[in-house]
């Protein structure tokens, strides 16, 4: 571990004279991509050296109390010791996820789908409200988020919708929440008090760039139609709606929210390369799920993942049996706490996994 610390610092120092060369200056892509890594290495060597500094005061501090010091110096410097081993113990555990192979994905934006699941109606209002929750946890992070596409089912539910939260790591965030979440509720139409479960599939793609994938236009079957979604009469007269089917793999995506076929179009093919990244990913899971199942990103949206209990007011993430009490908040976006968790236990999983 130390090794490849040691080398990493190296490389950053190599890295930060190469800046500083004007002939460097002259080569625009080269320049960025050396400050690209100069970068991504900062945080790593400023931990690494911070861990070595405090190392050092600790060896010194020892080397004191081996002297002939007095009752009180001996004290404070063993609390002192005391302190620094904490916070040293606490940077190499940093410093072991940090060197964790980094998910090539992680700096991405998202495109979150959700669908209503099992409980028609009830599934379709439980569908509706994960996607305020998202569309709030995004407002509260400061981040640019646009409705893509929706099937509205006319009492304030959705069949499907799908939402794009555009900022550099969100993935990171978002993408254990991909999987079935259940609601246990009464319904407001459930004279007789009982409680009924619903569900909602979500799954989170890490929004493609057409270097990314690689979309040939032959592959592409593209049909317009009329939009039955509200709107003004020029959206219902004219063929704004687009269709795209991907024929090698069939997937299907459509959209009609916008009066423009043009903007249409645009959201559809974002859309579709996102979705066939989504592919791609899971066939690479499913390769490494042969030889070690990761706790909580296999991204499987037949997974049942959380529970949303509305008389307990209770959220439970199954594959880490974490449990929060505060489902009024949760539902308004407060989900950060739920992703930390999720987070820390992949990292501890991958942790023993390379131990």
């Amino acid at each position: 571990m130390f090794e490849r610390l040691e080398e990493i610092e190296a490389k950053y120092d190599e890295i930060g004279l190469k800046l500083e060369d004007p002939d460097v200056w002259a080569e625009p892509k080269e320049y960025q991509r050396l400050a690209k890594s100069y970068s991504e290495m900062k945080e790593i060597v400023a931990k690494f050296r911070e861990y070595k500094r405090i190392h050092e005061e600790i060896s010194d501090t020892h080397e004191l109390l081996h002297g002939n010091v007095d009752d009180e110096m001996r004290v404070l410097a063993q609390s002192e010791i005391d302190a620094l081993s904490e916070r040293e113990q606490t940077l190499l555990e940093e410093l072991k996820v940090m060197l964790l192979p980094k998910d090539p994905n992680d700096d991405k934006s998202v495109i979150i789908e959700i669908r209503a699941g099992t409980g028609g109606d009830e599934a379709a209002l439980f569908a509706g409200e994960l996607l305020r929750m998202y569309s709030r946890y995004a407002e509260r992070k400061g981040w640019k988020k646009e409705l893509m596409s929706t099937n509205e089912t006319g009492i304030g539910g959705y069949k499907e919708a799908v939402l794009a939260i555009d900022a550099k790591g969100a993935y990171s965030f978002l993408k254990f929440e991909s999987g079935v979440h259940r609601v246990q509720r009464v319904p407001e139409t459930e004279s007789g008090g009982r409680t009924h479960t619903s569900a909602a599939t979500v799954a989170v793609m890490p929004e493609a760039e057409e270097v990314d994938i690689d979309v040939v236009a032959d592959d592409l079957e593209i049909d317009t139609y009329r939009s039955s979604s509200a709107g003004g009469q020029n959206v219902q007269k004219n063929e704004t709606a687009i269709r795209i089917t991907h024929k090698p793999t069939g997937v299907v995506v459509t959209c009609q929210d916008e009066r423009s076929q043009l903007q249409n179009k645009e959201k559809a093919m974002r859309m579709l390369r996102s979705i066939l990244l989504e592919k791609k990913i899971q066939e690479q899971h499913d390769q490494i799920s042969k030889t070690r199942k990761s706790l909580v990103g296999s991204g499987d949206r037949s997974e049942k993942i959380r529970t949303y209990n509305y008389p307990q007011a209770r959220i439970t993430d199954h594959r880490i049996g974490y449990t929060l009490y505060r489902l009024d908040t949760f539902l308004d976006g407060d989900i950060q706490d739920m992703l930390d968790h999720l987070v820390a236990a992949e990292q501890s999983e991958r942790l023993k996994g390379e131990g």
